[in-house]
């Protein structure tokens, strides 16, 4: 863990000159999670006599602005590259390396984020510009804010790491993925608000952790959740980012024994 500590910053640089160097490729990925635009103009447009619960057009466009924004710097791809390397076996020179790979894979991950924050600025901007943003201001909650950004991120990147690891397993672990992306979607605020949704799946996106990838940072971000809210999600949100940590050691390690004993 010390070396790791203090090979991190290398990873990091390292990473960032590898996102600069594929800026294209990572501008085509940062596009392809701009689907809230669509449901902004939808919501916009029903929301243009009256207001839907209390978001009115400001609000909406606040909301998924915001949204883009976290689900931008939240964001992980690693699964993709998890498979990757499992399908064609050049996951075994990684394992040579000294340095753990999911800490190699996190240290890539968090390097592009700097491209990112270039994406998502302006759109925070535009969202204060509109007047429907109530955007945090005091300490307390722009560290809740940042805390939640992180732990969102936590979540997503060690689910991707478990469905990646699938992968050592079975052939299909991408179907997985497509599942738990369909209930993201739908469960995480992301093309819905969750406050429009009926009691009953409110109820359910709370108990599951597609909110508190996305939907609960959002709230935070725009004003939508009080001190007692903020406190109770943040605490859900990093049991299920521990959970989903401690699973995906131990899937991966199991996964790294199948892949050696088959010689990957």
């Amino acid at each position: 863990m010390k070396a790791a500590l203090s090979a991190y910053p290398t990873l990091l640089r390292i990473g960032f000159a590898a996102a600069v160097a594929y800026r294209t490729e990572m501008l085509v990925w940062m596009l392809t999670m701009t689907m809230p635009f669509v449901s902004l103009a939808l919501w916009s447009a029903v929301s243009a006599t009256a207001p839907v619960g209390r978001f009115d057009q400001k609000s909406f466009v606040a909301y998924f602005l915001a949204t883009i924004v976290v689900r931008q710097l939240s964001g992980s791809w690693v699964v993709w590259e998890i498979i990757q390397e499992i399908k064609s076996g050049t996951l075994s020179s990684r394992l040579l390396k000294p340095i753990h790979p999911l800490i190699a894979y996190s240290a890539d991950n968090l390097a592009a984020t700097p491209l990112r924050v270039l994406f998502a600025l302006p759109l925070a901007l535009i969202g204060l510009a509109s007047g429907g943003a109530v955007l945090p201001h005091e300490p307390r909650t722009i560290a809740a804010f940042l805390l939640s950004l992180f732990g969102a991120w936590v979540i997503t990147f060690f689910v991707m790491v478990i469905v990646g690891s699938l992968s050592f397993f079975m052939e299909s672990s991408m179907s997985v993925f497509d599942i738990w992306l369909a209930l993201f979607m739908l469960l995480s605020g992301y093309l819905v608000p969750l406050e429009l949704f009926p009691s009953w799946v409110r109820s359910l996106a709370e108990a599951l952790p597609f909110r508190y990838t996305l939907g609960f940072p959002v709230e935070v971000l725009i004003g939508m959740s009080d001190d007692a809210a903020i406190v109770r999600g943040l605490a859900i949100q990093f049991a299920y980012g521990i959970g989903a940590a401690i699973v995906a050691l131990a899937l991966w390690r199991a996964g790294v024994r199948r892949f050696g004993a088959f010689g990957g």
